[in-house]
């Protein structure tokens, strides 16, 4: 075994940081071993020096990133801060100083995952984030070296544990939408603004990641359609247990069948009992994956907190470390195909409409013609009177596969029908 150490610097101490801290003390020689060489925790960049953080000693303490990650001997970058800056620019001067990089950063990755990419390899260095998507769940080291030798064609998964908590707390409680976020928070799963968690944020910069490598093509941010689960009411889920499905709020990535593009998107939607993501409890997260030669794979796991997600920044390191040794490199970014993303508009699937109607002879016939007339074709319908009367009734169409744009068109025309009152939700219909 190599007896010099390689050395680490740590930006960020906060929960995710401070666990990583912690592992590599307490499993000090098990890393030794597993890499060939001892590594050093060199020197731990944070914002507020005066915090006391057990086991980490103080004199490795800094307020200065900057000149931490600028240190000639420092082999390897982890960076746990989040964020866009400082970050990249953090990340940018660990690359040019001779240092590769572990980063749990989604939000930067998703929006400049090719230009860091890009540096890394023109420096000859190691970028690796499998702590970006799915805390300790191994998914983008299957995804871009398991499954190099197949074709991927959807990556269909729950990557968030507070709307996932959130909603599986409507489907198994009856609780409304903020009575389950107000238990989320009090138990610590969801932040004091929700509003990256409960919006999609957060969900569509990991579909961002997954879809680029899982597709060999470039997906940022801004190419990932998005739509939060706030509006999910106890009225949805009953819905949905009627046609025996519950919610989720799902990151899809998809290739067109004939090859010549991809989709990615964040959204609520209905699926099966049946289906595997279905069965996906509280904070839990898990990614369904469908291809060519493997067929489908599920990988499922805890998607966030301090210590799962140190699990595979560490399992990153591991792997970085041992490149390092042996003067090579990992695998980069592979983006060889560059697929056009198709807009939203394009995306085929079912849906489940919610219409509030008069209840008077006719209405069916008017709202089928509707949907006849913008190309949606009806499966099921299901209506009946209002308890409270008032002349309204519900009435709830289930259609075949048809195009996000042709169902907004239906949408759009339903709504000036004098007969229909209102659009009470709008639900794809997934997994089927």
């Amino acid at each position: 075994m190599r007896t010099r150490p390689l050395k680490v610097a740590l930006l960020g101490c906060g929960v995710v940081g401070s666990e990583v801290a912690r592992i590599m003390t307490t499993h000090a020689d098990d890393l030794a071993a597993r890499i060939g060489a001892p590594v050093e925790l060199a020197g731990v960049a944070v914002r507020r020096p005066s915090k006391v953080r057990e086991g980490i000693d103080p004199a490795l303490v800094t307020t200065d990133a900057t000149a931490l990650v600028k240190r000639g001997d420092i082999d390897v970058v982890v960076e746990v801060i989040g964020g866009i800056e400082p970050a990249r620019a953090l990340i940018t001067t660990a690359f040019e100083h001779g240092a590769s990089v572990v980063s749990a950063n989604k939000a930067l990755l998703a929006q400049d995952g090719a230009a860091l990419h890009a540096l890394a390899e023109e420096q000859g260095k190691d970028l690796y984030y499998e702590a970006a998507v799915a805390g300790a769940i191994p998914l983008i080291r299957p995804l871009r070296e398991s499954l190099a030798g197949d074709k991927v064609n959807r990556v269909l998964g729950i990557v968030n544990g507070t709307t996932n908590f959130i909603l599986d707390k409507m489907d198994s409680t009856g609780a409304g939408y903020q009575e389950a976020l107000d238990e989320a928070t009090a138990l610590g799963y969801a932040e004091a603004d929700p509003t990256a968690d409960v919006e999609g944020f957060d969900a569509a910069a990991k579909a961002a990641i997954l879809a680029g490598i899982a597709f060999h093509t470039r997906v940022r941010l801004d190419d990932v359609y998005r739509e939060g689960m706030t509006e999910v009411t106890a009225a949805d889920f009953a819905s949905a247990t009627r046609m025996g499905c519950t919610i989720k709020l799902l990151a899809i990535c998809e290739r067109a069948a004939d090859g010549g593009s991809v989709t990615a998107r964040v959204h609520p939607a209905m699926i099966p009992l049946s289906h595997p993501l279905a069965s996906v409890r509280g904070a839990y997260n898990a990614v369904f994956v469908e291809s060519d030669a493997a067929g489908q794979l599920m990988f499922y796991g805890p998607g966030a907190g301090g210590a799962p997600t140190a699990s595979a920044v560490l399992g990153d390191l591991v792997a970085v470390c041992r490149n390092k040794l042996s003067g090579a490199t990992g695998p980069g970014d592979s983006a060889y195909t560059q697929l056009p993303v198709s807009p939203m508009g394009e995306v085929v699937t079912r849906y489940h409409i919610s219409l509030d109607v008069a209840d008077k002879p006719g209405v069916l016939a008017q709202v089928a013609t509707v949907f006849a007339e913008h190309g949606v074709s009806i499966d099921t319908v299901r209506q009946q009177g209002r308890q409270d009367g008032g002349g309204e009734a519900s009435l709830v169409v289930v259609t075949h596969r048809a195009s996000d744009a042709s169902l907004n068109g239906t949408v759009e025309a339903l709504r000036n029908l004098d007969t229909v009152r209102g659009v009470a939700s709008i639900m794809r219909v997934e997994g089927e």
